[in-house]
């Protein structure tokens, strides 16, 4: 198969290890890609969506996976759909469930489906009003895309009016912010689900726990993410099949009965509260770095998987995944998050077995790897059990230098506390 990957990440360096680890092999294109995944296939330097389906067309690409959040927003799956591509991804109209977070409250509110009480408004004193009905801390989140930095956690009323000021004024994150979603808080933990959808069906991925914070034990600003694992045994098998039946079926009858069936990955950031799972949050892709962890779970051909769900076919593939955990840390740059850093020579010492590296952040220069700065790379460990599989990542992190690399250390410390 020809399959093109949209996006320069970890996560879309994860998605072309595991095409490449299936018996039918592939062909596989970059848009654009980054300096590691030049030796798992080709990058492309091709910006337009339009030329891009172009060039699909005519190398008969069979299928396009789209990585990142921000061309779905765009509507790239509807330009290529408009010349019979194969796809996967949800349409510009069905990927505002992550790309407004205003259209996806009230979705979520109109179908019944529970999230924390909130706001939608581009009025500042309305939103005076709403914050002032609520306890502390206060959730302000900005509308659009801001990269998974729109959400401020404010400790006080005050913090709240402020941020939803600097938000509404356009301040903080320009466009993105014009319109605030003001939430009240929720105490409990957060988990990562996962379904691969093709308009009707679906099928669930392993339940992942993120760790957004910088630093051990959850301290320091958020970041994009630091590291990841799956499954989660704090996952039950009956939360699942709640998340499965009170969120997931009714959003894809919600999304059809709009006329915007949705096909793609929907990916609910939950928040368990009590042992009841409410919507903090859609994402319309794989997470990043969940992905990474998700990828080497899958016992089967991804390419199958994706192609059956682009064609709205998924109720005839057997799915299976393997009876193991993964477990993920990201290696960041020396300045990370707070500002770029300087291009350093990544030297990988030694590669464990059961172990690999997922290269997001970096260039090649004379068959060297680079690291340019951001989260750099992940480290993914699989095993058995939970234990091993984080041992395993992080022999793989000692085994990694380059100047200024940090990363956090307790990865998957609330499935081993």
């Amino acid at each position: 198969m020809n399959i093109l990957i949209i996006g320069s990440g970890g996560r879309e360096y994860a998605i072309a290890l595991k095409l490449k680890s299936e018996k039918i092999s592939h062909k596989i294109y970059f848009a654009p890609g980054n300096g590691a995944t030049l030796s798992l296939g080709e990058n492309l330097n091709i910006k337009d969506y339009n030329e891009l389906a172009e060039f699909a067309k005519r190398n008969d690409v069979n299928l396009t996976i789209v990585g990142a959040e921000a061309p779905l927003s765009e509507g790239v799956v509807d330009i290529f759909k408009a010349r019979g591509l194969a796809i996967f991804g949800p349409s510009k109209a069905a990927a505002r469930l992550e790309s407004s977070k205003a259209f996806m409250k009230e979705f979520l509110a109109k179908n019944g489906i529970k999230t924390a009480k909130f706001l939608n408004t581009a009025d500042f004193k309305e939103a005076v009003k709403f914050i002032e009905s609520l306890n502390v801390p206060i959730v302000v989140k900005a509308d659009g895309l801001c990269a998974g930095k729109g959400v401020i956690i404010a400790a006080t009323r005050d913090e709240a009016k402020q941020a939803a000021r600097d938000m509404l004024s356009g301040e903080s994150f320009g466009e993105a912010g014009k319109r605030v979603v003001i939430e009240e808080f929720l105490d409990g933990f957060e988990l990562s689900f996962f379904a691969i959808c093709d308009g009707e069906n679906f099928v669930s991925l392993p339940v992942a726990q993120d760790h957004k914070r910088l630093l051990d034990g959850d301290k320091g600003v958020n970041t994009g993410g630091m590291g990841a694992y799956a499954p989660s045994p704090l996952a039950t098998s009956n939360l699942i099949k709640r998340v499965e039946d009170e969120i997931i079926k009714p959003t894809l009858k919600g999304m059809k009965a709009d006329a915007n069936p949705f096909c793609g990955v929907l990916f609910v950031g939950l928040m368990i509260v009590n042992n009841e799972p409410y919507v903090l949050e859609f994402n319309v892709r794989f997470g990043d770095p969940e992905c990474e962890v998700l990828m080497p779970l899958i016992d089967g051909d991804l390419s199958e998987i994706l192609l059956n769900a682009a064609n709205a076919n998924l109720s005839g593939i057997n799915f299976k995944l393997k009876d193991e955990f993964a477990v993920g840390v990201v290696i960041a740059s020396k300045n990370y998050p707070y500002k770029s850093s300087p291009k350093v020579k990544i030297c990988v010492k030694n590669i464990p077995q059961n172990s690999h590296i997922a290269y997001a952040g970096v260039s090649e220069q004379n068959g060297e790897i680079y690291a340019d700065g951001g989260r750099v790379l992940v480290c993914v460990g699989r095993a058995k059990t939970i234990k091993q599989a984080r041992d395993l990542a992080y022999e793989l992190c000692e085994n990694v230098e380059f100047d200024g690399m940090q990363y956090r250390k307790d990865i998957a410390w609330q499935a081993l506390k």
